[in-house]
């Protein structure tokens, strides 16, 4: 289902998912570079199957909103037009806001992307306490990556929200080297981290609508993420 929610540049859609019973906590689905799309959806209802009340903000809406296909490149910086990390945040606060009026302190509420999501999810991880943060292949955290926004590495020391790192070593946009040097920058960190590398890997690993979905690596990085929100979500 979805709703909409106000945030201060327009109204942003949310969808959501809930679980039958009583929701054990908030997970707040970060979409790719590619949009709210069926996947992403989803991955939304497959944490309301796991307990937890789901809902996937389309960072999209100053552009129109939409979602591009995986195959054409060529249609997804259109719909970043407006999109930036003080963006990014005021819609996760305005999704952050929703979910409390939904009955969950910050503390029950957990936030995964993947691909751009998996970069915000650092960025939501820097600069706003929440109980649990998981990224998929977030390229631009530690080195440049292939969309106009800048490095967090910086940040990494100054992280409020545990975080989890989730990588594949034949990630083309992803160096090996720049996951460790995030992995040693983390090591700072006063919350809780951890990085994952999964060698048999490209980005987009997770995704089962892509070319370069891997299924075990895709089963253990799910298996992670729910253990890491059972283990950080009060």
């Amino acid at each position: 289902m979805s709703t909409t929610v106000a945030t201060p540049e327009g109204e942003m859609e949310l969808y959501e998912a809930v679980p039958d019973a009583a929701a054990k906590g908030a997970v707040i689905v970060v979409q790719e570079a590619f949009g709210v799309n069926d996947h992403i959806q989803d991955v939304t209802r497959r944490f309301a199957a796991e307990g937890y009340h789901g809902v996937a903000p389309a960072l999209f809406h100053r552009a129109g909103g939409g979602t591009a296909p995986y195959d054409d490149f060529g249609k997804v910086m259109p719909l970043f037009d407006g999109v930036s990390d003080d963006g990014i945040l005021a819609d996760i606060d305005a999704t952050i806001a929703h979910l409390e009026g939904a009955g969950f302190a910050r503390s029950q509420i957990g936030i995964v992307g993947f691909c751009f999501g998996g970069r915000a999810t650092f960025l939501v991880a820097a600069r706003r306490q929440l109980g649990a943060a998981v990224g998929f292949y977030g390229g631009g955290i530690a080195a440049p990556g292939g969309l106009p926004f800048p490095p967090l590495i910086g940040e990494s020391s100054s992280l409020q929200t545990p975080w989890l790192g989730l990588f594949g070593d034949l990630d083309t946009g992803i160096s090996v080297e720049s996951v460790e040097d995030l992995r040693s920058a983390l090591g700072d960190a006063p919350v809780p981290t951890d990085v994952v590398r999964y060698p048999d890997a490209e980005h987009g690993f997770h995704c089962d609508a892509r070319e370069s979905y891997h299924a075990e690596s895709a089963a253990d990085g799910w298996r992670r993420t729910l253990d890491w929100f059972d283990t950080h979500l009060g």
